[in-house]
């Protein structure tokens, strides 16, 4: 049995699907990018702060489906250029403390011209 996932903490779904989906003990967070949730806008300029916003927007989807960032096991991350790789592990790695399995590739394009774009597998 899957559960929806919903917050206003992280920013709505910019297409048809859930921010996360509960089924058994784990979570499945839906990519997140530098959305700000309280203006549903793109703010942060930065691939430092787009960084900050996703990791932010991540705890609280994971907050709301009962877990946190601390129980991630495995995260997936985009770059729109690699060359951002040692700036983004700079503040990934002040999130992902526990040090989750991770890939990280560079994408063409990311949602609304976006640098950084993170999805999570984490534990209940």
């Amino acid at each position: 049995m899957s559960k929806v996932v919903h917050t206003p903490n992280a920013p709505e779904a910019i297409g048809p699907y859930s921010q996360a989906m509960v089924v058994g003990n784990l979570v499945f967070t839906s990519g997140q990018i530098a959305i700000n949730p309280m203006t549903s806008q793109v703010e942060a300029v930065t691939i430092e702060e787009q960084t900050e916003q996703v990791c932010k927007n991540l705890s609280a989807v994971l907050e709301a489906a009962g877990t946190s960032i601390d129980k991630a096991v495995k995260t997936t991350c985009f770059l729109a250029d690699m060359a951002d790789f040692a700036a983004f592990n700079g503040i990934y790695g002040k999130y992902f403390t526990s040090k989750p399995a991770r890939s990280c590739v560079a994408a063409k394009a990311l949602p609304k011209g976006v640098l950084v774009e993170v999805e999570v597998i984490a534990e209940l």
